[in-house]
């Protein structure tokens, strides 16, 4: 776990020897031995940003007890300003979006484990201002992701689960799913299908900037912004889409809502599942 020195993660030397479940339990030991661990959702503190609502950060409504904030662009675009506590959430699409709610809860002074993620851009993450200290990050989670995503659940704030194509049963969905409104964790999966989530992100690249500019430098230059079409969609609410930039500025990377409207996306079937966990 980055910036806890001696937090071992699956594959490293303090678990080789362990069957399955003597690894879960080690675990689950060393995740109650963190403070504020395994709170409920009514004694979990709110996370707060720490950067201008022109930044990185959600907006002002966001803060609220409940929610996690995400960039304050994307703010806009969904219905409690950010991530609600003890939630699921499918994001898919392009990996900025994915990048920019890790940056903006750890900047928020809240927990973030990335499982299943084995090439996560944390370069680009630190460059949106993301904390590495507030950082966990399991690349090879073994043959059950599902379940190191379930322990995490009890420590963490949010907690992404990349499924490579797996589906999830649903009934081990929804034991999941209870286990994150239990500890007032949040949850994104990627990367596979997971019955029930409350809501689903998809970002698409609508367009670049810097790259191509006149006539004599077609396909030179340097990158300056990358511009997302976010579509939103959840059982409450109808579908919204908005265009947000992802640009360079003074050494950060921040995210700003564009002026220009984008149609709606359809909505993109998932892919067929490689396999099923939790049968």
């Amino acid at each position: 776990m980055a910036g806890e020195p001696g937090f071992p993660v699956p594959g490293s030397p303090e678990l080789s020897g362990l069957s399955r479940q003597e690894r879960l339990d080690y675990l689950r030991r060393r995740m109650a031995a963190v403070p504020a661990r395994g709170e409920s959702v009514a004694s979990r503190a709110p996370v707060e940003s720490a950067f201008p609502t022109t930044g990185t950060s959600a907006a002002p409504d966001s803060h609220a007890a409940g929610v996690l904030p995400v960039p304050a662009a994307l703010a806009e675009l969904l219905p409690r300003g950010g991530l609600v506590r003890g939630s699921v959430v499918s994001v898919s699409g392009a990996t900025s979006l994915l990048l920019g709610l890790v940056a903006s809860v750890t900047a928020g002074g809240g927990h973030v484990a990335v499982i299943g993620h084995p090439r996560l851009g944390v370069l680009a993450a630190v460059e949106m201002g993301a904390q590495l200290e507030r950082l966990a990050l399991i690349p090879d989670p073994g043959a059950d992701p599902v379940e190191i995503a379930a322990v995490l659940l009890d420590g963490m704030d949010l907690v992404v689960l990349g499924l490579g194509g797996a589906s999830v049963a649903p009934s081990r969905a929804r034991a999941v799913v209870a286990r994150a409104r239990s500890k007032g964790a949040t949850l994104v999966v990627t990367d596979g299908h997971w019955d029930g989530a409350e809501m689903r992100l998809e970002a698409r690249v609508h367009g670049y900037a810097g790259l191509g500019n006149g006539s004599q430098d077609r396909g030179c230059g340097r990158l300056r912004s990358l511009s997302l079409a976010v579509c939103a969609r959840g059982r409450s609410f109808q579908p919204r889409t908005t265009r947000l930039d992802v640009r360079s500025a003074q050494g950060r990377v921040e995210w700003v809502s564009a002026p220009e409207p984008v149609a709606p996306l359809e909505a993109a079937p998932f892919p067929g599942p490689v396999e099923v966990v939790g049968l």
